[in-house]
């Protein structure tokens, strides 16, 4: 997406078709540039909460945010805490990850394409990319890259990191991304950015944003009401995988993996998965707009089962020890 150009939800026709008619109270969790948050209310929405960790969000939000009046609530804080916001909701939609506006504006770090301070905070608050990458150890800097951004380099990345950081701290993007590009070979046509998989598993330490979705997912669990609708679109693998398992097992559907196994102890299902295959884009909305070519929507209705407690473990969370 090019600066100042249009911000396009993804997924959201998906999202309004497969859980419409829309209606109620709605939680919008990742607010970002409102996208979904209008879409929500125009098509029948009685109020949303959009909730957000990055103060920009609701500045950009000001000259539209009035037009709907009380039928829309903003929230600064993180989605995980959703259920402290709001109760007996309708549905939450969560659109994960980084979002436009962010990788848009150069002094956020964000981005390997424009040079900038190396930060990346979506809160704008706590420990930067700078602090991670100049004060963690190697091993530590390795398993970032590789459990968060399945980076197969990473030992080689997070050693030539130490090396140049001895000489002189790494403070810009551009600088970062040079050296992880002298240790992968060059894309060809086509492929990514060699810097693409380490951005994203720094900004990911950087935010937490794994347990940030672990968290988040029980949240909803939480806050929505019998009924209520969750909507989750990913945008990498790991991510989808944490939310389908979350959401197999939350259904129900988790089963022994070996027959001869003690049986688990049954219990009552908090959600009823709409579609046991995540939804992608179709060919008109990848034309329109190509950051939906890696997204993937899942969607569960809640039950009347009482929320409780999921294993990060058992949803296929990464970790890597401490680092922050």
């Amino acid at each position: 997406m090019s600066a100042g150009g249009p911000h396009i939800p993804v997924l959201i026709n998906s999202i309004l078709k497969a859980c419409g008619p829309i209606e109620g109270r709605w939680l919008d969790g990742t607010f970002g540039a409102g996208g979904y948050t209008k879409q929500l209310l125009d098509a029948g929405a009685d109020h949303v909460m959009g909730v957000d960790r990055d103060p920009l969000a609701f500045e950009l939000a000001d000259p539209w945010v009035g037009d709907y009046g009380d039928r829309i609530t903003l929230q600064q804080g993180v989605f995980s805490r959703m259920d402290e916001y709001a109760q007996d909701l309708d549905g939450v939609v969560l659109d994960l990850g980084v979002s436009s506006m962010q990788l848009d504006l150069a002094e956020r770090g964000f981005s390997f394409m424009r040079d900038g301070p190396l930060d990346m905070r979506m809160s704008q608050d706590g420990p930067s990319a700078a602090d991670i990458v100049n004060t963690a150890e190697e091993g530590m800097l390795a398993n970032i890259l590789f459990h968060y951004g399945e980076e197969r380099a990473s030992r080689r990345i997070a050693t030539a990191i130490l090396r140049e950081r001895e000489m002189e701290p790494i403070t810009t993007t551009l600088r970062l991304a040079g050296i992880i590009e002298g240790c992968l070979p060059r894309s060809k046509p086509g492929q990514s950015h060699p810097a693409t998989r380490s951005f994203q598993a720094i900004r990911i330490a950087v935010n937490d944003e794994y347990g940030e979705l672990f968290r988040g997912l029980m949240a909803a669990e939480r806050a929505l009401k019998p009924g209520g609708q969750l909507a989750v679109v990913t945008f990498h693998s790991v991510e989808d995988r944490m939310v389908k398992r979350f959401l197999t097992a939350r259904s129900g559907a988790g089963g022994n993996a070996n027959r001869y196994a003690p049986e688990l102890n049954v219990v009552p299902a908090q959600f009823t998965v709409r579609s046991r295959k995540a939804i992608g884009p179709d060919e008109k909305e990848l034309q329109d707009n190509p950051r939906s070519r890696s997204a993937k929507l899942r969607v569960a209705v809640r039950t009347d089962a009482p929320a409780g407690e999921v294993d990060a473990k058992s949803i296929g969370m990464p970790t890597t020890g401490k680092h922050k």
